[in-house]
């Protein structure tokens, strides 16, 4: 069976309709779980902090090549784009803050803390 044009785009639009609200659903499941992981008493919290430990910078790492990954398959399907940029900003910021040296000293008696 060959399928014509119009059949080829109404199957990518039904791929796409189905797969990228389910990976939003996945990835804001995964960030649920990771932040009760870590201890964090949001999910808020979590995207908003600064990597305390080396599993958390390991995390953030890997949120980062999830966003990229999802922004390359938006090269093809260009919803996907949307999806891969919220893990890409949210990595690549904890990324920042570690290379940076932020958050690195938690202790209120340091002074400018």
């Amino acid at each position: 069976m060959r399928l014509g044009i119009p059949e080829f785009f109404l199957l990518v639009i039904l791929a796409v309709v189905c797969v990228v609200p389910f990976a939003i659903v996945m990835f804001a499941t995964l960030i649920r779980r990771r932040a009760k992981e870590f201890g964090y008493a949001s999910t808020g919290d979590y995207l908003r902090a600064a990597p305390r430990s080396d599993a958390e910078k390991r995390d953030a790492a890997d949120l980062v090549l999830k966003g990229l990954v999802f922004c390359m398959l938006g090269l093809i399907f260009s919803p996907f784009v949307l999806v891969g940029l919220i893990p890409l900003f949210y990595g690549g910021r904890k990324l920042l803050y570690t290379s940076m040296g932020l958050g690195l000293v938690d202790d209120p008696d340091q002074p400018g803390a």
